[in-house]
C-alpha cells in the first residue's frame, strides 16, 4: 500500500453480530481492512476467560460455547437504552449474560464478576477495531466515521460516540448506515436515482429512500425497528427446537447456558446453510442427561420452508415497515429505480423473492451486504479531509420526532419526524408561575403523543429567569439538530439578552 497521510479517518461499521472496517485511498478507490485469515469481518463479542484474560472479536467468539455466561454479544441493541425499557427484558430473555440496571440510567451488563455499561464494551470492539487498523496500515489511527442505524435516537448517538471517546478514537461523525450503503453505491457514477435501501442486518432492521445526484445523497424518509434482525430469526429456529425436544424428552434446555450456547451456533449456521440448500439436519451429540445418566442427542432435520414458516411474521414486518416509509416519502413501487440490498440477513431467499414481487422486479446486486456500509463510511471520511478530492453533500432526516413535555405529559413537536438535518427551531417560552427563577425543558424522541411512551433524550434547566409575575418572563429556546443527528439546545432571555447553551446530555435521574 502506498504511503499514507498521518490524517487517516477510517470507516467503522459498528455491527450488532460483526464489524468492518475500511480505508479510501482517493480517487473514491476504497480498501477493506483485513482481520485474520483474510476475513474483513471481526465479531462484535467481549468476553473474559477463567483466567480473568480480555477477549476481542474472534478469540472472544472461540471459547463462546464454553464460556457463554461471561461472553457478551449483541450489546449494540442495548446501547444507550434505559433499563425500564421493554427490548432490555427481551434481551435479557435471549442471551445467557446477566443484563441489569446502571447507575446512569442506563443498562450494565455483568461479566466474570465485574459491571460494563454497554458504551465501555462498544469502546473495547472499536479499539480493536482501530488496533487491527493501525496494524494493517503501519500508522497509528486516531479518527473514524462510525455508522449507526437510520433508527438510532439522538441517546444512542451520544452513547456511540462516548465509546470511541473512551479509547481515544475521534468519532469524527456519525451517519447512518443506509446512508453510507448509498454512499457505496453510488460514488463515481454520476446517477440519478431514487434508491431504497432494505438493510436487514444482524440486530437491526432499516429503510431509507435517498435521492442521488451524483455526489449530493438526500434521504427522504428513514424507519426501522431495531429490535429486528438475524438474531431474531435464529431466536426463532432455537424457540422451535427447544419445543421439539421438550416434547420427545420431557427436558427443558433454556436454563443450561452450555447447551443453549450450542444450540445458537447450529441455529445460526442452519439458518445460512438454508439460503443456499433447501434441507440441513439440525443435530447435536450428548446435549444433556436423562435422571439416570443416559446421554440424550437433538436430532431433526430442517427445511427451507419450515424456516419461512417460522420466521413468515419477521419478514411481514419489515415489508410493513418499508411501505409505511414509501407512504412517508410519498413514493410507490414504480418511483424506486433501484431497491438496495445491505445485511447478511438479506441473502434469505424468501425476503428476495417477497422484494421482487413487491416492486416487480429483482433488487439490485450493486453492493456487497456484509460490506456496503463500511465502505460508505470511508467515502465519507475521506471526503471530511481537508486534502481530499471528493466532494460529498449528506441530506439526511431525523427518524422520530423530537419534542418538548408539555403540561398533563402532552409532546409538543419541535422536529417532525423525517424532518431534514442540518436543522433548528425556535419555540418561545414563559414562566409558569409567578417569582420563577428556572425553567427545566424535558426533551423527548418519539412518535407517540404522550412523553411517556418515548424516550428521555435529558434535561436542560435555564437557571437565572428573572423573577416576575407569571407570563411575564420572555423566553425563546432554540433547539438545532446537527448533521449526525445530535441536538444542541440554547435558551435566552428576549428582555435581558442572557443566553445558555448545551448538547443534550442524558439525565441520570
Amino acid at each position: 500500500m502506498e504511503r499514507l497521510p498521518s490524517d487517516v479517518i477510517i470507516g467503522i461499521d459498528l455491527g450488532t453480530t460483526n464489524s468492518c472496517a475500511a480505508l479510501a485511498v482517493g480517487d473514491g478507490q476504497v480498501k477493506l481492512i483485513p482481520y485474520k485469515g483474510g476475513e474483513y469481518t471481526i465479531p462484535s463479542i467481549f468476553a473474559i476467560d477463567d483466567k480473568g484474560h480480555e477477549l476481542i472479536g474472534q478469540e472472544a467468539k472461540r471459547q463462546w460455547q464454553l464460556n457463554p455466561r461471561n461472553t457478551l454479544y449483541a450489546t449494540k441493541r442495548l446501547i444507550g437504552r434505559a433499563p425500564k425499557d421493554d427490548v432490555v427484558e427481551s434481551v435479557q430473555r435471549s442471551v445467557q449474560y446477566r443484563v441489569h440496571a446502571g447507575d446512569l440510567n442506563d443498562v450494565a451488563l455483568d461479566c466474570h464478576g465485574r459491571s460494563f455499561h454497554v458504551p465501555e464494551v462498544s469502546a473495547k470492539i472499536l479499539g480493536k477495531i482501530r488496533d487491527v487498523a493501525s496494524d494493517h496500515l503501519g500508522i497509528p489511527v486516531k479518527r473514524a466515521v462510525v455508522t449507526v442505524p437510520a433508527y438510532f435516537t439522538d441517546r444512542q448517538r451520544q452513547a456511540v460516540k462516548e465509546a470511541g471517546t473512551l479509547v481515544d478514537l475521534e468519532v469524527v461523525r456519525i451517519i447512518n448506515e443506509p446512508t453510507a450503503a448509498a454512499l457505496a453505491y453510488g460514488i463515481g457514477k454520476r446517477l440519478d436515482q431514487r434508491v431504497l435501501v432494505y438493510d436487514l442486518g444482524g440486530g437491526t432492521f432499516d429503510v431509507s429512500i435517498i435521492e442521488i445526484r451524483d455526489r449530493v445523497f438526500e434521504v427522504k424518509a428513514t424507519g426501522g425497528d431495531i429490535f429486528l434482525g438475524g438474531l431474531d430469526f435464529d431466536n426463532a429456529v432455537i424457540g422451535y427446537v427447544l419445543d421439539d425436544f421438550r416434547r420427545k424428552h420431557g427436558i427443558d434446555l433454556s436454563s443450561d447456558p452450555v447447551a443453549m450456547q450450542r444450540i445458537k451456533d447450529l441455529a445460526e449456521r442452519t439458518k445460512i446453510d438454508l439460503s443456499a440448500r433447501t434441507e440441513a439436519p439440525f443435530s447435536i451429540p450428548f446435549i444433556t442427561m436423562t435422571a439416570q445418566g443416559q446421554p440424550l442427542n437433538m436430532d431433526l432435520r430442517f427445511d427451507r420452508t419450515l424456516l419461512e414458516a417460522l420466521t413468515h411474521h419477521l419478514v411481514d414486518r419489515s415489508i410493513e415497515i418499508m411501505a409505511g416509509v414509501m407512504v412517508d416519502a410519498g413514493v410507490g413501487a414504480a418511483d424506486i429505480d433501484e431497491v438496495m440490498l445491505v445485511g447478511g440477513q438479506t441473502r434469505m431467499p424468501i425476503i428476495q423473492d417477497r422484494l421482487t414481487r413487491y416492486f416487480g422486479r429483482p433488487p439490485s446486486k450493486g453492493v456487497h451486504p456484509d460490506e456496503a456500509v463500511a465502505i460508505g463510511a470511508a467515502l465519507y471520511g475521506w471526503s471530511l479531509r481537508e486534502t481530499s478530492d471528493l466532494r460529498i453533500q449528506l441530506l439526511d432526516v431525523i427518524p422520530m420526532a423530537i419534542g418538548i413535555e408539555q403540561a398533563g405529559g402532552t409532546m409538543h413537536v419541535v422536529f417532525p419526524r423525517n424532518a431534514s438535518i442540518p436543522n433548528a427551531r425556535t419555540i418561545a417560552a414563559t414562566n409558569a408561575v409567578d417569582g420563577q427563577r428556572e425553567l427545566v425543558v424535558r426533551i423527548f424522541q418519539g412518535d407517540h403523543g404522550l412523553t411517556a411512551q418515548n424516550e428521555l433524550l435529558g434535561e436542560f434547566t435555564f437557571s437565572g429567569v428573572r423573577p416576575c409575575r407569571a407570563g411575564e418572563v420572555r423566553l425563546e429556546i432554540a433547539f438545532e439538530v446537527n448533521v449526525e443527528g445530535i441536538l444542541s439546545m440554547s435558551a435566552r432571555d428576549l428582555d435581558t439578552g442572557r443566553q445558555m447553551r448545551t448538547t443534550v446530555r442524558v439525565t441520570s435521574s
